[in-house]
């Protein structure tokens, strides 16, 4: 069961880190950011960027951007999965190397967001969330984290048959990726952000995969 502990602020040395690496990575990835656009551009149209209301530190919202992965005007649950049909060709690729993220790093610039933390939630689903889940809505989400790299599209799929996706997921995969967060957010040293950082690197460029499948968790969970 998830920890009701209350979740710590962000350090002085977690902050610092967060306005260097993020600063550093925004730069070297200008260039990558550029080329996206241009991608999203021609073969999707207007609006590049997404940007939905989030859920950020201690409550307050804020409007969250990323590369849009997916159709305008398609409707759907908020939930997506690797399988979805609204995610574009393009977007589908962004979306394995979590390179739609990367605008997100102007958040962690601005103390929207820092580096590692939980995922950044919509209002409409984190008003679903368990009451022992809750607390790790206070925290400020991060731009990649120990939920985010373990329940990706790919792992986070609902068994089938089920069409409830929504409700799977608030039930099922939000406390096991709230489990996952608490680990490190009850010891987030700077050492141990390092190496969710190199992890998420390594993801990206094909090295690394943590995701787990989601019915083995909650299987050995039972």
């Amino acid at each position: 069961m998830p920890s009701n502990r209350h979740v710590a602020a962000i350090s002085p040395a977690r902050r610092l880190l967060d306005v260097l690496v993020g600063g550093l990575l925004l730069i070297l990835a200008s260039p990558l950011l550029a080329v996206v656009a241009v991608l999203l551009l021609v073969t999707s149209g207007r609006p590049v960027l997404f940007r939905q209301s989030r859920v950020g530190e201690s409550g307050r919202p804020f409007t969250l951007y990323k590369f849009r992965t997916m159709r305008l005007l398609a409707s759907g649950p908020e939930i997506t999965a690797a399988t979805d049909v609204r995610i574009t060709r393009i977007g589908g690729f962004l979306r394995r190397t979590a390179i739609d993220e990367l605008p997100q790093l102007w958040h962690v610039l601005r103390g929207q967001m820092t580096l590692v933390g939980p995922r950044p939630e919509s209002a409409a689903l984190a008003a679903g969330y368990p009451e022992a889940c809750r607390p790790v809505l206070q925290a400020r989400p991060g731009l990649t984290g120990p939920a985010q790299l373990r329940y990706r599209e790919r792992s986070a799929v609902p068994p089938n048959g089920r069409t409830d996706v929504e409700r799977w997921y608030l039930e099922v995969l939000v406390p096991l990726r709230v489990a996952a967060d608490r680990e490190y957010l009850d010891r987030p040293t700077v050492r141990r952000t390092l190496y969710y950082l190199l992890v998420t690197a390594l993801f990206v460029v094909g090295l690394a995969d943590l995701q787990q499948p989601v019915g083995a968790q909650t299987a050995s969970s039972s």
